[in-house]
């Protein structure tokens, strides 16, 4: 697909959309999404608080995930509704790489407007393993391709 994101239209429910490509989490990816985000808690950012393996953010793992499936999914979103379960299941640090999939759960058109509908679905994140490390369900408003008349 050369295109990003997609109508209305072009959601199926049931769909699977595998994400590419991954992304391999560093330390300096770490310590900057620390610095960033303001996150000081030293298990992010001291070696020797963390015992020398400091755990990638889990926010930063959220964003990772969420950014790999705009592509595929929301890259035409008028605007994103929000996030009804996010679930941390394992921990990642440098040197693991994130890979995500979306499943398209539910769609339906807009009570208010004809021009576009809404689209739920559902990201799931595994490590270089095939571990699930995080899943993520999130609605967002999609454009119709053709606004009805």
């Amino acid at each position: 697909m050369t295109d990003f994101g997609r109508y209305y239209e072009e959601f199926d429910v049931g769909a699977v959309y595998k994400h590419w490509p991954g992304r391999t989490i560093t330390e300096h990816d770490n310590t900057w999404f620390a610095l960033l985000s303001m996150n000081q808690n030293p298990l992010f950012i001291d070696d020797h608080f963390a015992r020398g393996r400091r755990p990638a953010i889990d926010s930063l793992i959220f964003s990772l995930a969420v950014g790999m499936s705009v592509r595929d999914t929301s890259g035409k979103t008028i605007a994103n509704l929000g996030y009804d379960v996010v679930t941390f299941e394992k921990q990642m640090f440098a040197g693991d790489s994130l890979y995500a999939e979306s499943e398209v759960l539910d769609k339906w058109e807009s009570a208010s407007k004809a021009d576009r509908g809404i689209v739920h679905i559902e990201t799931r994140g595994f490590n270089q393993d095939g571990e699930r490390i995080i899943v993520l369900r999130r609605s967002f408003l999609a454009p119709k391709r053709e606004a009805p008349g």
